[in-house]
């Protein structure tokens, strides 16, 4: 008792400094919401119990942590990092290095004048490098956990009330961990087609496509969304004949539809085929071959394609089941998506939802920033996160980037507008690395030329897209951008020519 008061002297201490950091402020808000909650370190019941430990739901245990809340974070998988560390976004990403520089070296380097007589490729080699990198960053979490004090359980985690989970540890025992604020983040899964079966050894999800341990001759991709056209390239890269089976009439559909015609054209230069508005209506692994029977979306005569190994990439579903949700009283949508408010609140008082089980993009970022938004509300603080601005990323070589609308949205909407844009082969950086493909185009408000899209399509769109997303969250203009001096030579001078050219001209087309 004689601590807590001494602390809430502290912070009342700070609250009538005459100059107070802006860190101090936030901590004063914190000590004084902990206070007004309840909330004691020295009990046995947490402040914030986290189900789920990927993306979103470890940086809310360790914001938690931070804020000086007692945190517990459940993690069935026994690994941290979720499904975008331990199979999906990381490991991809190590294939995707990986496959580029094994093209690169065999089909490129002449032309730098880099010769050598072989190249080959040791698959196995290849995976366990993938390996190393996620066993180095889900330690690195573990460690982050220490650091700041979060307690680990490993286990599957089920509501017994609002603020009791029972846990099935992995090592066979069970207990329940208490928590004044649960949040629920237990991310996505696969979402299963009708009628096939995945094995993870023909017919295979993502995570089985990153670990196959031959490269296939004929590889079939179900579905023409980021991961299946990342995964697929990957194994294009390396030899196989890949065909993307697509039932939409585009690939990428949140694509701006400009970029995404050139985007398609440039993955058909490096060998994928594509067979659009086209569904898979029965698969045959009887024999060696897996046969699939392809038809038009809208019906009509059907057709065979065989594929040694089949990719099924038709999306994520939120996992939310075998969580008790029943138990307390919160429904789900007909996807299996928490309705929340936006503080992240469930019907549910004391129990808050994030990340993939939540309307609103799937992606590991997008739960992130819902994490510490989350937890900051808890504290007392206040959270924000703008969903109109999280930026996407499809992998590939190039890359296309994109963050805000596409130009079919602002038609949409009867936003008068201009676009500017600028192609890679006039960016001199890009051309003295001979690695010129692709574009930046800027989507500007006709009459503010407040920037309200931006779409980059090149070598690195996903690092550069952060200077396009700063812009919006600021309300910059185009020209806000064209007046800022870039290095020379840099893939970025393309961000600002593109700029220059919706508000006035570019100088180097």
């Amino acid at each position: 008792m004689a601590m807590a008061n001494l602390a809430r002297k502290k912070a009342i201490n700070l609250f009538n400094s005459t100059v107070i950091s802006s860190d101090a402020l936030r901590h004063s808000f914190s000590l004084s919401s902990m206070f007004s909650r309840g909330f004691a370190s020295g009990s046995d019941e947490n402040d914030v119990v986290v189900i789920g430990g990927g993306p979103g739901g470890y940086v809310a245990a360790i914001k938690a942590a931070q804020l000086g809340l007692k945190t517990t974070c459940i993690e069935k998988r026994g690994a941290l990092g979720g499904t975008c560390l331990n199979v999906g976004c990381i490991p991809s990403k190590a294939l995707l290095h990986s496959s580029h520089m094994y093209h690169e070296a065999k089909s490129t380097f002449a032309k730098h004048g880099v010769k050598f007589d072989n190249v080959d490729i040791d698959l196995a080699a290849m995976m366990g490098q993938k390996d190393k990198a996620i066993s180095t960053l889900t330690k690195g979490i573990e460690g982050l956990f220490k650091k700041n004090k979060v307690t680990y359980v490993k286990g599957h985690g089920k509501f017994l009330s609002p603020s009791e989970i029972s846990v099935d540890t992995l090592e066979g025992g069970s207990t329940v961990v208490k928590g004044k604020n649960i949040i629920i983040a237990t991310g996505s899964d696969i979402k299963p087609l009708p009628g096939i079966t995945i094995d993870e050894k023909r017919i295979v999800s993502s995570t089985g496509a990153l670990s196959l341990t031959e490269i296939p001759k004929k590889l079939t991709v179900i579905g023409a969304g980021y991961i299946g056209l990342e995964m697929g390239s990957v194994w294009a890269r390396l030899g196989s004949e890949v065909t993307v089976v697509e039932f939409a009439p585009d690939i990428v559909p949140s694509m701006d539809g400009e970029v995404r015609k050139q985007f398609q054209r440039s993955l058909e230069k490096q060998k994928m085929k594509f067979m659009l508005k086209t569904k898979v209506v029965a698969v045959d692994t009887s024999t060696d071959i897996v046969k699939l029977t392809l038809e038009p979306s809208s019906g009509g005569e059907q057709s065979v394609l065989e594929a040694d190994v089949v990719l099924v990439s038709a999306g994520r579903n939120p996992f939310t089941s075998g969580l008790g949700l029943e138990t307390i009283g919160i429904e789900t949508d007909k996807i299996g998506r928490i309705p929340v408010d936006e503080r992240f609140s469930t019907s549910v008082n004391g129990v808050f939802a994030i990340g993939d089980v939540i309307p609103g993009p799937m992606l590991a970022h997008k739960a992130e920033e819902d994490g510490v938004a989350c937890v900051e509300f808890i504290a007392g603080l206040h959270g924000h996160v703008d969903y109109d601005k999280v930026p996407g990323v499809v992998y590939t070589h190039p890359e296309v980037a994109m963050v805000g609308k596409t130009e079919e949205q602002v038609k949409e909407l009867g936003i008068p507008y201009r676009v500017g844009k600028f192609p890679m082969l006039g960016n001199s950086r890009a051309k003295s690395i001979d690695d010129a493909e692709g574009l930046v185009k800027i989507i500007a408000e006709k009459e503010t030329d407040k920037i309200l899209g931006v779409h980059i399509m090149c070598s690195n769109a996903g690092e550069l897209i952060h200077e396009a997303a700063l812009a919006l969250t600021y309300g910059a203009s185009s020209e806000d951008i064209a007046r800022t001096c870039h290095a020379h030579p840099t893939l970025s001078e393309a961000v600002k020519e593109a700029a220059m050219a919706a508000y006035d001209k570019a100088i180097h087309i």
